[in-house]
């Protein structure tokens, strides 16, 4: 019997993500990932696979804004470059939210081994000013401020580049 398996994808930072590279996984376990859900599916109907995809990864990138925010606010030094994980993971280890508002949003109950990443996606260098902006604004748009939400929708208008496993080490550099 095939294992089916789910696109999840994971918010992350760069330290994170370099103890992905040493521990060999994306945990400890429960994890949120974003994936196309059921109710992201009935909550844009009209979009095809690859546009679903692409609403659960840019959940995902404004979920690591939040990591870096909140990293931020503890003092410690994280580079501002979003970081999304992309990882097949099997069916029986997600669970979707019961809450419709969270439409892309996934509950892993273990670790992602290393194996199952697909890619990484990361801010380019040039996303770098506005990123900085929007950690700034981030938890104000959260809580409605139109202005924080325009800044943090600048950072947004940045498409996250495309790295294959291979390349992890030289993201770290």
């Amino acid at each position: 019997m095939i294992e089916e398996r789910m696109r999840v994808y994971l918010p992350c930072t760069l330290p994170a993500l370099a103890k992905v590279a040493a521990d060999g996984e994306l945990g400890p376990a429960p994890l949120t990932g974003y994936a196309v859900t059921p109710a992201l599916v009935e909550w844009y109907v009209s979009g095809d696979t690859e546009e679903l995809e692409y609403v659960a990864l840019t959940d995902a990138a404004r979920a690591s804004l939040r990591l870096l925010a909140g990293d931020r606010a503890e003092g410690l030094p994280v580079p501002a470059r979003r970081v999304v994980v992309a990882a097949e993971v099997p069916d029986a280890d997600v669970r979707t939210s019961p809450d419709l508002d969270d439409r892309s949003r996934v509950t892993l109950g273990v670790p992602v081994a290393l194996k199952l990443v697909a890619s990484v996606h990361v801010d380019d260098l040039q996303a770098v000013p506005d990123v900085e902006e929007a950690l700034a604004a981030v938890y104000a748009a959260d809580s409605g401020d139109e202005d924080a939400r325009f800044t943090v929708d600048g950072a947004e208008a940045h498409e996250l580049m495309w790295y294959a496993t291979q390349e992890i080490d030289d993201l770290l550099i």
